[in-house]
C-alpha cells in the first residue's frame, strides 16, 4: 500500500492540478464551448437562437437533467462536417491535457447526429482522427464510447450500433445516456448483450437522478463494468457493499450534480462518503462547457467544499486509471507517473 504524505491544505490545489489523471465521464458534445459553437455556426451557415456568446452562456441555468438536455441538443446543430467533430474533440483534448489528464474515454451521441442527417462515417472519422492526433500533439491517449440515448427505443439503439459496425475497431465501448427517469437500464438489455458479444466494454449512466434500482439493473441485466454517476447508491447499503467489494467504479461529476440540482451545493455532495466507504469513485467533468468546470475545477472546488485530503486525491486519481479500459502496460505506466508525482511533491 502506497503511503501518501500529508499535504498542507493551501498546497492541495496544486497537487490536484499537477497529478496525472484519467477522465472517464466526458460527453464530447458537452465540451463544445460557446465560442467554438458560434464559430462553427458561422462556418456552416447555421442560425443561432442566441445573439452572442454571453447571451448563450447566460442561458446555462438548469432545473434538472431534462432542462439541460433541451439546450444541449440544440447546440449540436452546428456540427455538420467531419472537421467540425475533429475541431470539437481537439479543443477538448487540448484543454484536458492542460489539466494533466493523460487518458480520456470520450462519450459521443451518434443518434443525435444521425437525426440531423449526418452519417456514422463522418462523425466517427472526425472524432477518431482527433483522438489519434492527441497522442503526438498532447501526450494524451483517448478512446471513444458510443452512448445510446435512453429516451429512444432499443430498436433504434440496435440500428445505431449496426451503423457503427464498420468502425468497430475505433470504439472502446458502449454506454447509456440522456433522460434517466422512466427509462430503466433493462430497456436496453438485448443491445448491450449484442455489444458485449462484439467485444465492447459496457458502461451506463445510472443513479444520477434515478433510484438505486437502476444501478442494480445496470450491473445485473446490462452487465456493465462501471457506473456513470451512481451517487444515489448511498441510499442502499447492500448496493454500497457490492460496489466496494467488486471495486466497481463510479464516474462522479460533482459540478454537474450541483448544476442539475442533484445536490444543493458541493458541501452537500456525498463523494467523501463514497470514498470512505471504499467505493472506487472518480471525478470527471461530464459536460464542462455547460456546467462550469473541467476536471481540475471539479477536483479543486469539490475538495475545498468537502475538506478532502491528499489521501483522497491519491484514491481518486488511482481509481481513474484502474477503472479505465486501457491495457495493463499503459495502465502501469500511468500509475507509476502518479506515484512519482506524489513522492516528489513537496
Amino acid at each position: 500500500m502506497f503511503e501518501v504524505k500529508p499535504v498542507a491544505a493551501e498546497r492541495l490545489p496544486e497537487l490536484l492540478c499537477l497529478m496525472p489523471k484519467a477522465e472517464l465521464h466526458i460527453h464530447i458534445e458537452g465540451s463544445l464551448e460557446p465560442e467554438l459553437m458560434f464559430a462553427l455556426a458561422r462556418r456552416n451557415g447555421v442560425a443561432m437562437k442566441y445573439p452572442d456568446v454571453e447571451a448563450l452562456r447566460s442561458a446555462y441555468v438548469f432545473d434538472d437533467l431534462q432542462s439541460f438536455l433541451d439546450i444541449y441538443h440544440a447546440g449540436t446543430l452546428v456540427l455538420r462536417t467531419e472537421q467540425d467533430f475533429y475541431d470539437m474533440t481537439h479543443a477538448y483534448l487540448a484543454r484536458a491535457a492542460a489539466d494533466n489528464v493523460v487518458h480520456a474515454e470520450i462519450f459521443f451521441d451518434m443518434q443525435t447526429h444521425t437525426a440531423h442527417g449526418l452519417s456514422a462515417d463522418l462523425v466517427i472519422s472526425g472524432l477518431h482522427r482527433a483522438c489519434a492526433d492527441a497522442s503526438a500533439e498532447f501526450g494524451i491517449s483517448a478512446s471513444l464510447i458510443l452512448c445510446f440515448l435512453r429516451h429512444l427505443s432499443e430498436n433504434e439503439a440496435f440500428e445505431c450500433l449496426e451503423q457503427c459496425l464498420p468502425h468497430l475497431g475505433k470504439l472502446t465501448g458502449v454506454g447509456l445516456a440522456s433522460s434517466e427517469m422512466g427509462h430503466p437500464p433493462e430497456k436496453f438489455a438485448r443491445v448491450f448483450a449484442r455489444a458485449r458479444a462484439l467485444g465492447l466494454h459496457l458502461v451506463a449512466h445510472a443513479g444520477e437522478e434515478g433510484p438505486p434500482a437502476y444501478i442494480w439493473s445496470a450491473l445485473d441485466v446490462l452487465k456493465v463494468e462501471r457506473i456513470d454517476h451512481g451517487v444515489q447508491a448511498v441510499k442502499d447499503a447492500a448496493l454500497m457493499a457490492r460496489l466496494a467489494k467488486g471495486r466497481i467504479a463510479l464516474t462522479v461529476c460533482p459540478l454537474s450534480n450541483v448544476k442539475l440540482r442533484v445536490f444543493a451545493s458541493l458541501a452537500q455532495h456525498n463523494l467523501g462518503h463514497l470514498l470512505e466507504a471504499g467505493i472506487a469513485a472518480t471525478i470527471n467533468s461530464d459536460d464542462p462547457a455547460y456546467f462550469g468546470g473541467y476536471v481540475n475545477q471539479n477536483l479543486t472546488q469539490t475538495f475545498a467544499a468537502l475538506g478532502l485530503t491528499a489521501r483522497h486525491a491519491w484514491q481518486v486519481a488511482r481509481n481513474s486509471f484502474e477503472a479505465s479500459f486501457i491495457d495493463a502496460t499503459l495502465k502501469g505506466q500511468y500509475l507509476d507517473r502518479l506515484r512519482d508525482t506524489f513522492e516528489t511533491f513537496a
